[in-house]
Protein backbone atom coordinates (compact mmCIF):
# COMPACT_ATOMS: atom_id res chain seq x y z
CA UNK A 1 0.00 0.00 0.00
CA UNK A 2 3.07 2.59 0.63
CA UNK A 3 4.35 1.58 -2.81
CA UNK A 4 1.17 2.56 -4.65
CA UNK A 5 1.41 5.71 -2.28
CA UNK A 6 4.63 6.29 -3.60
CA UNK A 7 4.06 5.82 -6.98
CA UNK A 8 0.92 7.83 -7.01
CA UNK A 9 2.31 10.44 -5.33
CA UNK A 10 5.49 10.86 -8.12
CA UNK A 11 2.81 10.98 -10.74
CA UNK A 12 1.45 14.31 -9.34
CA UNK A 13 4.68 16.05 -8.82
CA UNK A 14 5.86 15.05 -12.35
CA UNK A 15 2.57 15.30 -14.16
CA UNK A 16 3.12 19.23 -11.76
CA UNK A 17 6.23 19.39 -13.62
CA UNK A 18 5.61 18.67 -16.74
CA UNK A 19 2.48 21.38 -16.33
CA UNK A 20 4.99 24.01 -14.95
CA UNK A 21 7.78 23.60 -17.99
CA UNK A 22 5.32 23.47 -20.72
CA UNK A 23 3.96 27.03 -19.42
CA UNK A 24 7.94 28.22 -20.31
CA UNK A 25 7.82 30.01 -23.85
CA UNK A 26 9.80 27.83 -26.17
CA UNK A 27 9.32 24.22 -23.92
CA UNK A 28 6.73 22.97 -26.60
CA UNK A 29 9.98 23.43 -29.14
CA UNK A 30 11.70 22.24 -26.81
CA UNK A 31 10.54 18.80 -25.89
CA UNK A 32 9.89 18.26 -29.71
CA UNK A 33 13.50 17.97 -30.51
CA UNK A 34 13.71 15.85 -27.36
CA UNK A 35 11.43 13.51 -28.29
CA UNK A 36 12.91 13.42 -32.39
CA UNK A 37 16.19 13.05 -31.31
CA UNK A 38 15.66 10.30 -28.92
CA UNK A 39 14.09 8.22 -31.32
CA UNK A 40 16.57 9.05 -33.95
CA UNK A 41 19.63 8.71 -31.74
CA UNK A 42 19.48 8.59 -28.13
CA UNK A 43 23.56 8.53 -28.08
CA UNK A 44 23.35 11.94 -29.16
CA UNK A 45 21.05 13.09 -26.67
CA UNK A 46 23.59 11.81 -24.09
CA UNK A 47 25.70 13.69 -25.27
CA UNK A 48 24.25 16.80 -25.92
CA UNK A 49 23.14 16.67 -21.94
CA UNK A 50 26.83 15.91 -20.93
CA UNK A 51 27.81 18.96 -23.08
CA UNK A 52 25.42 21.10 -21.50
CA UNK A 53 26.64 20.14 -18.20
CA UNK A 54 30.33 20.93 -18.77
CA UNK A 55 29.29 24.39 -20.24
CA UNK A 56 27.30 25.03 -17.31
CA UNK A 57 30.13 24.27 -14.85
CA UNK A 58 32.69 25.64 -16.91
CA UNK A 59 31.10 29.11 -16.45
CA UNK A 60 30.66 28.33 -12.84
CA UNK A 61 34.60 27.62 -12.62
CA UNK A 62 36.75 30.48 -11.67
CA UNK A 63 39.59 31.81 -13.48
CA UNK A 64 41.97 29.82 -11.58
CA UNK A 65 42.42 27.17 -8.79
CA UNK A 66 41.87 28.47 -5.56
CA UNK A 67 43.43 25.08 -4.20
CA UNK A 68 45.80 26.25 -1.47
CA UNK A 69 48.49 23.17 -2.70
CA UNK A 70 49.32 25.52 -6.12
CA UNK A 71 51.11 28.06 -3.59
CA UNK A 72 54.21 27.75 -2.01
CA UNK A 73 54.54 29.90 1.20
CA UNK A 74 58.26 31.44 1.74
CA UNK A 75 59.42 32.90 4.55
CA UNK A 76 60.91 36.53 4.95
CA UNK A 77 64.41 35.18 4.89
CA UNK A 78 64.15 32.93 1.76
CA UNK A 79 61.99 36.33 -0.22
CA UNK A 80 64.77 38.33 1.32
CA UNK A 81 67.52 35.36 -0.11
CA UNK A 82 65.65 35.57 -3.84
CA UNK A 83 66.05 39.01 -3.78
CA UNK A 84 69.47 39.89 -2.74
CA UNK A 85 70.34 36.57 -5.53
CA UNK A 86 68.43 38.10 -8.42
CA UNK A 87 70.85 40.15 -10.98
CA UNK A 88 68.81 42.20 -13.69
CA UNK A 89 70.24 41.65 -17.34
CA UNK A 90 72.35 44.60 -18.84
CA UNK A 91 70.54 46.95 -21.31
CA UNK A 92 73.12 46.43 -23.87
CA UNK A 93 75.86 43.91 -23.82
CA UNK A 94 79.19 44.34 -22.66
CA UNK A 95 81.44 45.97 -25.35
CA UNK A 96 84.01 43.52 -27.24
CA UNK A 97 87.95 43.99 -26.70
CA UNK A 98 87.83 45.43 -30.45
CA UNK A 99 85.51 47.60 -29.70
CA UNK A 100 86.61 48.81 -26.18
CA UNK A 101 90.08 49.94 -28.22
CA UNK A 102 88.34 51.47 -30.76
CA UNK A 103 86.41 53.49 -28.31
CA UNK A 104 89.49 54.14 -26.16
CA UNK A 105 91.63 55.58 -29.61
CA UNK A 106 89.02 57.25 -30.89
CA UNK A 107 89.96 60.29 -32.47
CA UNK A 108 88.72 63.36 -31.61
CA UNK A 109 88.54 66.38 -34.06
CA UNK A 110 89.48 70.50 -32.63
CA UNK A 111 87.48 72.83 -35.03
CA UNK A 112 86.32 72.77 -38.40
CA UNK A 113 86.29 69.68 -40.74
CA UNK A 114 88.82 69.82 -43.58
CA UNK A 115 91.16 68.46 -45.74
CA UNK A 116 93.87 68.70 -42.80
CA UNK A 117 92.43 68.52 -39.30
CA UNK A 118 93.45 69.29 -35.81
CA UNK A 119 92.79 66.35 -32.81
CA UNK A 120 92.43 67.38 -29.03
CA UNK A 121 96.02 65.59 -28.49
CA UNK A 122 97.69 68.47 -31.07
CA UNK A 123 98.24 66.92 -34.02
CA UNK A 124 97.52 67.73 -37.71
CA UNK A 125 96.14 64.87 -39.59
CA UNK A 126 95.34 64.49 -43.39
CA UNK A 127 91.78 64.08 -43.19
CA UNK A 128 90.25 60.74 -45.10
CA UNK A 129 87.63 60.10 -43.40
CA UNK A 130 85.36 62.46 -43.92
CA UNK A 131 82.38 62.70 -46.69
CA UNK A 132 83.62 66.80 -47.20
CA UNK A 133 84.69 65.35 -50.71
CA UNK A 134 84.64 69.13 -52.40
CA UNK A 135 86.25 71.03 -49.07
CA UNK A 136 83.02 73.27 -49.75
CA UNK A 137 83.05 73.27 -45.85
CA UNK A 138 85.99 76.07 -46.16
CA UNK A 139 84.34 78.02 -49.36
CA UNK A 140 83.74 81.62 -47.86
CA UNK A 141 80.88 82.30 -49.71
CA UNK A 142 78.78 79.43 -48.47
CA UNK A 143 79.78 79.64 -44.96
CA UNK A 144 79.00 83.80 -45.37
CA UNK A 145 75.59 83.15 -46.90
CA UNK A 146 74.77 80.57 -43.73
CA UNK A 147 75.93 83.23 -41.52
CA UNK A 148 73.60 85.97 -43.03
CA UNK A 149 70.99 82.88 -42.73
CA UNK A 150 71.62 81.99 -39.43
CA UNK A 151 71.38 86.18 -38.55
CA UNK A 152 68.05 86.46 -40.43
CA UNK A 153 65.68 82.94 -39.10
CA UNK A 154 68.02 82.21 -35.87
CA UNK A 155 68.93 78.87 -34.67
CA UNK A 156 65.98 76.47 -35.55
CA UNK A 157 62.36 76.82 -36.90
CA UNK A 158 61.45 75.70 -33.24
CA UNK A 159 58.22 73.74 -35.02
CA UNK A 160 57.39 70.70 -37.58
CA UNK A 161 57.01 71.05 -41.54
CA UNK A 162 53.23 72.36 -42.37
CA UNK A 163 53.08 73.51 -38.62
CA UNK A 164 54.50 77.12 -38.70
CA UNK A 165 57.93 74.95 -39.00
CA UNK A 166 58.19 75.82 -42.95
CA UNK A 167 60.01 78.95 -43.81
CA UNK A 168 60.82 79.96 -47.44
CA UNK A 169 64.18 79.09 -47.66
CA UNK A 170 62.98 75.82 -46.87
CA UNK A 171 60.91 75.87 -50.52
CA UNK A 172 63.27 77.13 -52.24
CA UNK A 173 65.77 74.40 -51.28
CA UNK A 174 62.79 71.86 -52.84
CA UNK A 175 62.33 73.67 -55.95
CA UNK A 176 66.53 74.12 -56.11
CA UNK A 177 66.99 70.17 -56.22
CA UNK A 178 63.62 69.50 -57.99
CA UNK A 179 65.20 71.83 -61.25
CA UNK A 180 68.72 70.10 -60.51
CA UNK A 181 67.70 66.16 -60.71
CA UNK A 182 64.85 67.64 -63.64
CA UNK A 183 61.42 65.76 -61.46
CA UNK A 184 58.39 67.40 -60.90
CA UNK A 185 58.71 68.36 -56.99
CA UNK A 186 60.58 67.50 -53.96
CA UNK A 187 60.22 67.33 -50.10
CA UNK A 188 63.17 67.81 -47.73
CA UNK A 189 63.37 66.16 -44.52
CA UNK A 190 65.13 67.64 -41.33
CA UNK A 191 67.23 64.33 -41.04
CA UNK A 192 69.20 62.00 -43.74
CA UNK A 193 68.87 58.95 -41.92
CA UNK A 194 65.17 58.44 -41.15
CA UNK A 195 64.36 59.89 -44.57
CA UNK A 196 64.23 56.66 -47.02
CA UNK A 197 62.83 54.88 -43.64
CA UNK A 198 60.00 56.97 -43.61
CA UNK A 199 59.32 57.28 -47.39
CA UNK A 200 59.35 53.45 -47.88
CA UNK A 201 55.82 52.98 -45.17
CA UNK A 202 54.47 56.26 -46.29
CA UNK A 203 53.93 54.31 -49.59
CA UNK A 204 54.20 50.24 -48.90
CA UNK A 205 51.45 48.70 -47.11
CA UNK A 206 51.16 45.63 -45.32
CA UNK A 207 50.27 42.84 -48.22
CA UNK A 208 52.30 44.95 -50.65
CA UNK A 209 55.09 43.43 -52.25
CA UNK A 210 58.82 44.99 -52.13
CA UNK A 211 62.11 43.34 -53.97
CA UNK A 212 64.83 44.60 -52.29
CA UNK A 213 68.45 43.77 -52.93
CA UNK A 214 70.48 42.19 -50.50
CA UNK A 215 72.79 44.43 -49.15
CA UNK A 216 70.99 47.68 -48.69
CA UNK A 217 71.77 49.84 -46.06
CA UNK A 218 70.22 50.23 -42.50
CA UNK A 219 68.19 52.64 -42.93
CA UNK A 220 66.32 50.84 -45.85
CA UNK A 221 66.34 47.89 -43.67
CA UNK A 222 64.32 49.89 -41.49
CA UNK A 223 62.29 51.62 -43.81
CA UNK A 224 61.21 47.46 -44.93
CA UNK A 225 60.23 46.67 -41.51
CA UNK A 226 58.51 49.93 -40.68
CA UNK A 227 56.41 48.95 -44.53
CA UNK A 228 55.48 45.45 -43.04
CA UNK A 229 54.97 44.29 -46.51
CA UNK A 230 56.08 40.85 -48.27
CA UNK A 231 60.12 41.07 -48.99
CA UNK A 232 61.67 39.41 -51.74
CA UNK A 233 65.40 39.84 -51.84
CA UNK A 234 67.59 39.16 -54.67
CA UNK A 235 71.43 38.54 -54.87
CA UNK A 236 73.43 41.81 -54.70
CA UNK A 237 74.08 43.65 -57.54
CA UNK A 238 72.50 40.87 -59.41
CA UNK A 239 70.16 42.08 -61.74
CA UNK A 240 68.99 38.47 -63.50
CA UNK A 241 68.36 37.32 -60.17
CA UNK A 242 66.03 40.45 -59.87
CA UNK A 243 64.25 39.95 -63.19
CA UNK A 244 63.98 35.98 -61.64
CA UNK A 245 62.28 37.33 -58.18
CA UNK A 246 59.84 39.67 -60.30
CA UNK A 247 58.98 36.79 -62.52
CA UNK A 248 58.52 34.72 -59.89
CA UNK A 249 56.24 37.71 -57.78
CA UNK A 250 53.87 37.92 -60.99
CA UNK A 251 53.09 34.55 -61.64
CA UNK A 252 52.12 33.95 -57.84
CA UNK A 253 49.70 37.04 -58.28
CA UNK A 254 48.23 35.76 -61.81
CA UNK A 255 47.70 32.34 -59.75
CA UNK A 256 46.29 33.40 -57.04
CA UNK A 257 44.67 36.60 -58.88
CA UNK A 258 45.10 39.00 -56.71
CA UNK A 259 46.69 42.17 -57.36
CA UNK A 260 48.82 44.29 -55.27
CA UNK A 261 51.36 46.93 -55.44
CA UNK A 262 54.85 46.66 -56.02
CA UNK A 263 58.05 48.06 -55.51
CA UNK A 264 61.83 48.01 -56.80
CA UNK A 265 64.42 49.23 -53.73
CA UNK A 266 68.08 49.50 -54.18
CA UNK A 267 71.02 51.76 -54.20
CA UNK A 268 72.52 53.66 -56.92
CA UNK A 269 75.96 53.50 -54.80
CA UNK A 270 75.45 50.85 -52.90
CA UNK A 271 76.96 51.86 -49.11
CA UNK A 272 78.26 48.43 -48.19
CA UNK A 273 80.74 47.48 -51.21
CA UNK A 274 80.86 51.25 -53.17
CA UNK A 275 79.71 49.43 -56.52
CA UNK A 276 77.05 51.33 -58.61
CA UNK A 277 74.00 50.42 -59.89
CA UNK A 278 72.76 49.71 -63.63
CA UNK A 279 69.73 51.94 -63.63
CA UNK A 280 68.99 51.18 -67.67
CA UNK A 281 68.39 48.05 -66.70
CA UNK A 282 66.16 48.22 -63.92
CA UNK A 283 64.23 50.74 -65.68
CA UNK A 284 64.07 48.18 -68.16
CA UNK A 285 62.65 45.46 -65.91
CA UNK A 286 60.16 47.91 -63.84
CA UNK A 287 58.47 48.59 -67.35
CA UNK A 288 58.30 45.01 -68.42
CA UNK A 289 57.05 43.98 -65.01
CA UNK A 290 55.06 46.66 -63.80
CA UNK A 291 56.77 47.39 -60.49
CA UNK A 292 57.50 50.67 -59.17
CA UNK A 293 61.47 52.17 -57.89
CA UNK A 294 62.18 53.29 -55.32
CA UNK A 295 66.53 54.80 -55.77
CA UNK A 296 68.26 55.54 -52.41
CA UNK A 297 71.14 57.94 -54.07
CA UNK A 298 72.21 58.99 -50.43
CA UNK A 299 75.96 58.62 -51.65
CA UNK A 300 75.38 59.41 -55.54
CA UNK A 301 73.63 62.64 -55.43
CA UNK A 302 76.45 65.21 -55.75
CA UNK A 303 78.67 63.08 -56.80
CA UNK A 304 78.11 60.90 -59.83
CA UNK A 305 77.39 62.60 -63.23
CA UNK A 306 78.69 65.57 -65.02
CA UNK A 307 77.18 68.08 -62.72
CA UNK A 308 76.70 65.35 -59.93
CA UNK A 309 72.87 64.72 -60.36
CA UNK A 310 73.30 61.55 -59.22
CA UNK A 311 73.00 58.24 -61.45
CA UNK A 312 70.48 59.37 -63.81
CA UNK A 313 72.88 61.83 -65.07
CA UNK A 314 75.73 59.26 -64.90
CA UNK A 315 73.91 56.37 -67.13
CA UNK A 316 71.41 58.91 -68.95
CA UNK A 317 68.20 58.11 -67.51
CA UNK A 318 64.93 59.90 -67.36
CA UNK A 319 65.11 61.03 -64.03
CA UNK A 320 61.07 60.74 -64.18
CA UNK A 321 61.23 57.30 -65.07
CA UNK A 322 62.05 56.51 -61.67
CA UNK A 323 59.27 56.60 -59.26
CA UNK A 324 60.85 58.05 -56.21
CA UNK A 325 65.08 59.50 -56.09
CA UNK A 326 65.78 59.69 -52.15
CA UNK A 327 69.14 61.22 -51.34
CA UNK A 328 71.10 63.06 -48.58
CA UNK A 329 72.30 66.79 -48.30
CA UNK A 330 74.54 65.98 -45.04
CA UNK A 331 77.29 64.27 -47.24
CA UNK A 332 79.12 66.11 -49.98
CA UNK A 333 76.63 69.39 -50.22
CA UNK A 334 78.29 70.17 -46.73
CA UNK A 335 74.31 70.44 -44.66
CA UNK A 336 72.08 68.00 -43.37
CA UNK A 337 68.69 66.44 -43.79
CA UNK A 338 67.10 64.81 -46.65
CA UNK A 339 65.25 64.64 -49.75
CA UNK A 340 63.06 62.65 -51.70
CA UNK A 341 62.04 63.93 -55.22
CA UNK A 342 59.74 62.53 -57.74
CA UNK A 343 56.37 63.31 -59.25
CA UNK A 344 54.20 66.12 -57.69
CA UNK A 345 51.59 63.62 -56.24
CA UNK A 346 54.19 61.59 -54.75
CA UNK A 347 55.56 64.62 -52.97
CA UNK A 348 52.37 65.97 -51.77
CA UNK A 349 51.25 63.16 -50.34
CA UNK A 350 54.59 62.72 -48.16
CA UNK A 351 53.80 65.86 -46.32
CA UNK A 352 51.30 64.21 -44.31
CA UNK A 353 52.25 60.38 -44.09
CA UNK A 354 55.75 60.25 -43.58
CA UNK A 355 56.35 59.81 -39.99
CA UNK A 356 59.95 61.64 -40.02
CA UNK A 357 58.35 64.75 -41.98
CA UNK A 358 55.19 65.13 -39.64
CA UNK A 359 56.60 64.74 -36.25
CA UNK A 360 59.99 66.50 -36.47
CA UNK A 361 61.32 69.56 -36.61
CA UNK A 362 61.93 71.18 -39.50
CA UNK A 363 65.57 71.55 -41.04
CA UNK A 364 67.23 74.64 -39.65
CA UNK A 365 67.11 77.46 -42.29
CA UNK A 366 70.89 77.99 -41.99
CA UNK A 367 71.01 73.94 -42.80
CA UNK A 368 68.31 74.41 -45.91
CA UNK A 369 70.60 77.64 -47.36
CA UNK A 370 73.99 75.71 -47.46
CA UNK A 371 72.82 73.14 -49.40
CA UNK A 372 71.12 74.89 -51.93
CA UNK A 373 74.49 77.38 -51.79
CA UNK A 374 76.75 74.03 -52.07
CA UNK A 375 74.59 72.56 -55.15
CA UNK A 376 74.83 76.26 -57.05
CA UNK A 377 78.85 75.83 -56.45
CA UNK A 378 79.24 72.14 -57.74
CA UNK A 379 77.14 73.32 -60.61
CA UNK A 380 78.44 76.85 -61.83
CA UNK A 381 82.25 74.69 -61.69
CA UNK A 382 81.64 71.45 -61.69
CA UNK A 383 85.85 70.68 -62.59
CA UNK A 384 87.22 72.76 -59.69
CA UNK A 385 84.49 70.43 -57.60
CA UNK A 386 84.17 66.83 -59.28
CA UNK A 387 86.67 67.04 -61.44
CA UNK A 388 89.39 67.64 -59.29
CA UNK A 389 88.13 65.15 -56.42
CA UNK A 390 87.62 62.38 -59.17
CA UNK A 391 91.44 62.51 -59.95
CA UNK A 392 92.68 62.71 -56.85
CA UNK A 393 90.34 59.61 -56.06
CA UNK A 394 92.40 57.76 -59.35
CA UNK A 395 95.59 58.71 -57.98
CA UNK A 396 94.86 56.65 -54.53
CA UNK A 397 93.00 54.17 -56.38
CA UNK A 398 96.05 53.41 -57.90
CA UNK A 399 98.81 53.70 -55.42
CA UNK A 400 96.24 51.41 -53.50
CA UNK A 401 94.48 48.80 -55.57
CA UNK A 402 97.01 47.27 -58.07
CA UNK A 403 99.95 47.95 -55.96
CA UNK A 404 99.03 46.15 -52.72
CA UNK A 405 99.43 42.28 -52.83
CA UNK A 406 96.98 42.32 -49.52
CA UNK A 407 93.62 44.74 -50.42
CA UNK A 408 91.69 45.10 -53.76
CA UNK A 409 89.19 48.00 -53.94
CA UNK A 410 85.59 47.24 -53.91
CA UNK A 411 84.07 50.62 -55.19
CA UNK A 412 82.97 51.79 -58.54
CA UNK A 413 85.93 53.86 -60.40
CA UNK A 414 83.57 57.09 -59.89
CA UNK A 415 82.68 56.76 -56.12
CA UNK A 416 85.09 59.04 -53.81
CA UNK A 417 84.59 56.51 -51.12
CA UNK A 418 87.44 53.74 -51.76
CA UNK A 419 86.48 50.52 -49.68
CA UNK A 420 89.62 48.82 -49.10
CA UNK A 421 88.62 44.84 -48.53
CA UNK A 422 91.30 41.97 -48.02
CA UNK A 423 92.03 39.77 -51.19
CA UNK A 424 89.62 36.24 -51.14
CA UNK A 425 93.19 34.63 -51.14
CA UNK A 426 94.62 36.03 -48.33
CA UNK A 427 91.41 35.42 -46.36
CA UNK A 428 91.39 31.99 -47.41
CA UNK A 429 95.25 31.16 -47.08
CA UNK A 430 95.16 32.51 -43.67
CA UNK A 431 91.42 31.34 -42.88
CA UNK A 432 90.54 34.93 -40.58
CA UNK A 433 87.34 35.43 -39.57
CA UNK A 434 85.11 38.14 -40.01
CA UNK A 435 86.75 39.52 -36.53
CA UNK A 436 90.09 38.70 -37.59
CA UNK A 437 89.73 41.13 -40.85
CA UNK A 438 88.40 44.03 -38.55
CA UNK A 439 91.26 43.40 -35.92
CA UNK A 440 93.77 43.64 -38.92
CA UNK A 441 91.88 46.65 -40.66
CA UNK A 442 91.86 48.44 -36.98
CA UNK A 443 95.30 48.16 -36.77
CA UNK A 444 95.66 49.32 -40.24
CA UNK A 445 93.77 52.39 -39.16
CA UNK A 446 95.95 52.72 -35.98
CA UNK A 447 98.99 52.68 -38.04
CA UNK A 448 97.84 55.35 -40.15
CA UNK A 449 96.84 57.69 -37.44
CA UNK A 450 100.44 57.39 -36.21
CA UNK A 451 101.60 58.41 -39.49
CA UNK A 452 99.09 61.40 -39.39
CA UNK A 453 96.55 60.15 -41.91
CA UNK A 454 93.20 59.68 -40.92
CA UNK A 455 90.90 56.82 -42.34
CA UNK A 456 88.39 55.29 -40.67
CA UNK A 457 86.60 51.00 -41.45
CA UNK A 458 83.21 49.42 -42.49
CA UNK A 459 82.16 47.26 -39.91
CA UNK A 460 81.47 43.33 -41.05
CA UNK A 461 79.30 40.80 -40.24
CA UNK A 462 76.19 39.52 -40.98
CA UNK A 463 73.61 41.99 -41.50
CA UNK A 464 70.10 40.70 -40.12
CA UNK A 465 66.36 42.31 -39.56
CA UNK A 466 64.36 41.71 -36.45
CA UNK A 467 61.00 42.28 -37.79
CA UNK A 468 59.87 39.55 -40.59
CA UNK A 469 62.89 39.43 -42.39
CA UNK A 470 65.01 37.16 -41.04
CA UNK A 471 64.88 34.83 -43.86
CA UNK A 472 67.56 37.57 -45.10
CA UNK A 473 71.22 37.58 -43.84
CA UNK A 474 74.38 39.54 -45.30
CA UNK A 475 77.18 39.05 -44.19
CA UNK A 476 78.90 42.75 -45.33
CA UNK A 477 83.41 42.36 -46.15
CA UNK A 478 85.08 44.30 -43.70
CA UNK A 479 86.77 47.13 -45.20
CA UNK A 480 89.42 50.22 -44.70
CA UNK A 481 87.38 53.38 -45.86
CA UNK A 482 89.37 56.41 -47.41
CA UNK A 483 87.65 59.23 -48.47
CA UNK A 484 89.04 61.39 -51.16
CA UNK A 485 88.56 64.86 -50.99
CA UNK A 486 89.73 67.90 -53.67
CA UNK A 487 91.20 69.71 -51.23
CA UNK A 488 94.55 67.72 -51.20
CA UNK A 489 96.54 68.79 -54.50
CA UNK A 490 97.62 65.65 -56.49
CA UNK A 491 101.15 65.17 -54.29
CA UNK A 492 99.80 65.56 -50.93
CA UNK A 493 96.88 62.73 -52.28
CA UNK A 494 99.10 60.79 -53.53
CA UNK A 495 101.26 60.67 -50.66
CA UNK A 496 98.59 59.84 -48.19
CA UNK A 497 98.34 56.31 -50.60
CA UNK A 498 101.70 55.67 -50.11
CA UNK A 499 101.24 55.45 -46.65
CA UNK A 500 98.20 53.71 -46.26
CA UNK A 501 99.35 50.94 -48.44
CA UNK A 502 102.62 50.94 -46.82
CA UNK A 503 100.63 50.91 -43.08
CA UNK A 504 98.80 47.84 -44.52
CA UNK A 505 101.72 45.96 -45.47
CA UNK A 506 103.31 46.41 -42.12
CA UNK A 507 100.29 45.37 -40.34
CA UNK A 508 99.76 42.14 -42.41
CA UNK A 509 103.53 41.49 -41.98
CA UNK A 510 104.04 42.04 -38.42
CA UNK A 511 104.43 38.91 -36.44
CA UNK A 512 101.33 37.19 -35.14
CA UNK A 513 99.24 38.68 -37.67
CA UNK A 514 100.85 35.91 -40.31
CA UNK A 515 98.73 33.17 -38.97
CA UNK A 516 99.50 30.37 -40.43
CA UNK A 517 103.16 31.51 -41.75
CA UNK A 518 102.14 32.47 -45.41
CA UNK A 519 104.82 34.39 -47.20
CA UNK A 520 104.85 38.02 -46.81
CA UNK A 521 104.89 40.55 -49.86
Amino acid sequence: MELTELQAHLTEWLNEAITLFQKVPGSAVLIRYVRSSYQNDPVRSAIELVLVIFFIRYLMAPAYSTSKQNFIKLTDDEIDELVDEWTPEPLVPNMTFLEEMEAERMPVIVGPTGPKSKLTNGRTVTNLASYNFYNLNANEQIKEKAIQTLRTYGVGPCGPPQFYGTQDVHMRTEADIANCLGTEGCIVYAQAFSTISSVIPAFCKRGDIIVADRAVNYSIRRGLEISRSNIRWYAHNDLDDLERVMQKVVAEQARSKKLTRRFIVTEALFETTGEMNDLPRLIELKEKYKFRIILDETWSFGVLGRTGRGLTEAQNVDPTQVDMIVGSLAGPLCAGGGFCAGPKDVVEHQRLTAASYTFSAALPAMLAITASESLHVIQENPEATLGVCRENARLMRAQLDPKSDWVVCTSAPENPILLLVLKPQVVEARRLTVEDQERLLQEVADECLANNILVTRLKGGPITSHMGLKDNVYTATPALKVCVTSGLNKKETEKAGIAIRHAITKVMTKKGNNKLGVPTA
